[in-house]
């Protein structure tokens, strides 16, 4: 509105991270895909005796994979707000196979960090742009993407690999991609994005800009842009999920 736009959003994306809304319409449908990916992993994890690692769309938060990991029934959960060892987590392996399970499912999001990642993320130092006046700037080639970037499975690879070597027990990696973000949207998904449409309806022909139509408990209301760009929502490291997953054995690998 500052540049004399009237704006207003809906909150759409799988990752449901957008601040200041308690859902996003789409976070449903692919919870619900993640969910039943991992719940037919299970019969081949059991049967063939395997460490699997779903890896979940999420490179900043870790709402789909916390989701799909506690309906799914995963064994091990790692999302990027929890960083992760490594040594950790084949522990929660290993013990599973000592009494009696010979199979782990590891729901795995695409942006989660294991502590050493973190460690050399935060030491590595900043190098500063060089260049002279009149002169254009060398191109540089672009370094190696952190591990957070990788492409699809790159880092469920890496973690399969080294839970090889730990456990010594076969490991296999699927990586869910871009099937997350298809097919037909679930029921609450549907009323969720007809609520919010009928708002925004209502916000236009009222001419009430510059806010993003949100729910907030049982209501849709209009919430002020400022308030909400440029933040992302996260998943608490208190959450009742996080708590509800500790309680029945699930492993965040710290």
């Amino acid at each position: 509105m500052k540049q004399g736009l009237n704006v207003i959003t809906l909150p759409k994306t799988i990752d449901n991270d957008v601040y200041g809304t308690d859902i996003t319409f789409g976070f449903d449908t692919a919870l619900g895909i993640a969910t039943e990916a991992i719940d037919r992993l299970h019969s081949t994890a059991e049967s063939h005796h395997r460490i699997i690692i779903v890896e979940v769309m999420g490179h900043n938060s870790g709402w789909l994979t916390l989701g799909s990991g506690v309906a799914g029934g995963a064994d091990v959960i790692l999302i990027p707000e929890i960083p992760y060892d490594i040594n950790k987590v084949a522990e929660s392996v290993l013990h599973r196979s000592y009494i009696g399970k010979r199979f782990s499912i590891v729901a795995m999001a695409e942006g989660a960090l294991s502590r050493d990642d973190v460690g050399i993320a935060e030491d590595k130092p900043k190098k500063k742009k060089k260049g002279k006046k009149g002169k254009k700037n060398k191109k540089v080639k672009s370094a190696p993407l952190p591990p957070s970037t990788e492409c699809a499975g790159g880092v469920s690879l890496r973690l399969a690999q080294r839970l090889e070597e730990l456990t010594r027990l076969e490991s296999r990696v699927t990586s869910l991609g871009h099937l997350q973000r298809g097919g037909s949207p679930s029921a609450a998904d549907r009323l969720l994005a007809t609520r919010l449409g009928t708002l925004c309806a209502e916000l236009i022909a009222e001419g009430h800009y510059g806010v993003m139509v949100a729910v907030q408990g049982a209501d849709c209301v209009p919430v002020l842009l400022e308030e909400v760009a440029g933040k992302k929502k996260l998943v608490p490291l208190n959450h009742s999920w996080i708590q509800s997953a500790r309680l029945v054995g699930t492993s965040f690998g710290d």
